[in-house]
Order: structure tokens, then sequence, then C-alpha cells
């Protein structure tokens, strides 16, 4: 049975959108909680990480004992800024792929339930949306609307929340332009570095599908080799 107060963790890091593992001992049956990011030593430590990677369960051996790694990752959330053509593509194949995905755009004429049946669809400015859900270290964020007045405040905010992947749709002069008003707003280069632009994988893709596959696939590469950084703290 699972220790009370390491349920009561495992409960509060799930809720907070926080991966967690629990880590029971089969040898002796004591468990406990490791965040990911915590240190933890040795071979322990080095298959942690990549449980926390894959998002998969299971026995590890380290140290000449075995453990079971129950690993919980927060459902990955994929914003997209934009009801554009890409977005209308990308989204079953987001669904598909396990993400929960949403779509952001105040230009109700793109906006619509007919074009996104089954989609989370704010037709409302991201400033407005992300101050209810904000964005969180296990988001990504897709801006393609071309328009500086809606994708900017996404991206800068994007950045500040460390999301696993922050891609913009545009021409590198155009991303140069975008780089110029990031930094006026005070975002250090180190972040806007992290934008992925052009967006997407370069496979060459041509059409608004082709676009959403280079992106999504982007997306997922960026979140299952996302660096995780290590933290003392112990839980």
């Amino acid at each position: 049975m699972m220790d009370p107060l390491s349920l009561k963790k495992l409960n509060a890091a799930r809720a907070a959108r926080r991966a967690i593992a629990l880590v029971s001992d089969l040898g002796d049956g004591r468990d406990r909680i490791v965040e990911e990011g915590n240190q933890v030593a040795g071979d322990l430590g080095a298959a942690l990480e990549k449980a926390f990677r894959t998002g998969k369960s299971g026995v590890i051996e380290a140290e000449g004992r075995e453990f079971f790694v129950n690993i919980h990752l927060p459902p990955p959330r994929l914003v997209v800024i934009g009801a554009v053509h890409i977005s209308q593509a990308m989204a079953p194949m987001a669904k598909l792929a396990g993400y929960d995905i949403e779509i952001m755009d105040p230009r109700t004429a793109f906006a619509t339930p007919e074009r996104f049946e089954g989609v989370q669809l704010d037709a409302e400015w991201p400033e407005e949306v992300l101050k209810a859900r904000p964005l969180d270290a296990y988001c990504a964020l897709c801006a393609v609307t071309h328009d500086p007045k809606i994708d900017d405040y996404p991206l800068k905010a994007a950045l500040e929340a460390k999301c696993f992947y922050v891609g913009a749709l545009g021409s590198r002069k155009t991303h140069g332009k975008r780089v110029e008003r990031l930094l006026a707003e005070g975002v250090p280069q180190g972040a806007i570095d992290r934008i992925a632009a052009p967006i997407g994988l370069d496979i060459g893709a041509s059409s608004p599908a082709e676009i959403a596959v280079a992106v999504l696939a982007q997306v997922i590469q960026a979140f299952r080799k996302r660096e995780i950084a290590t933290r003392m703290a112990a839980v």
C-alpha cells in the first residue's frame, strides 16, 4: 500500500502539472517520490532521467537492486496561435500523438467551430486566454498567424514559462523583425534563440498538411529530447 505522504505529494504534483515518479524498492517495499529534475545519483538517476523522457513506467535494476518506477507526466499541451489551414491539419494529428491541442485566434472569421470541430478553440486574444490558462514547461507553443499583434505576446509568454517548444511561422526576414521586437520588449537574446524559426523540421514541406506534419514532428522531437535541469532539492 502506498505511503499516505507519498500519495499526497503525488496528487499535489499532478495537480500542479509537474512530472513525478513513484519509486518503489522491490526488495524492502519502501517507496519514495522523485520529481523530474531532482538529483538522484548513479545508475538509478540515469534510468530515471530516461524514464522521464519516455514517460514509460517499469522495473529498473540499479546498484544491485530492483525498483519499480511509476512515471506520471502531465499531458503535453500544444497551444497553436492562429486558426489557419496548418492548424486545421495539425489538430487531428496532435490528438493521435497524445497532445491536448488548443487553438487561439481573435479573428472570428477564422476561429469558427465549423472549421475546428471537436477542438478547444478560443476566439479571443491570447493575452486574455493565457491569463486563465497559463503556459508551463509541459506546453508547446506554435505561432502561425503572421501577425505580430497576435503572435508576439504568446511567444514572449512561452519563453518566460520555459515551454519545451516554441516555434513561429515566417521567413528569416520576418523572424529578424520579430527578434528586434522581442529584444525591445526585454526578452534576452538567449531566450529568443530557442524559437524554432522557420517553424518545423526541414522536410521540404509545401502544403498546409505537410507543414503541419513538419511542425508536429519538431514538437515531438523537442519533447522527447528536452533538457531536464537538475535541481538539488530532495522530495
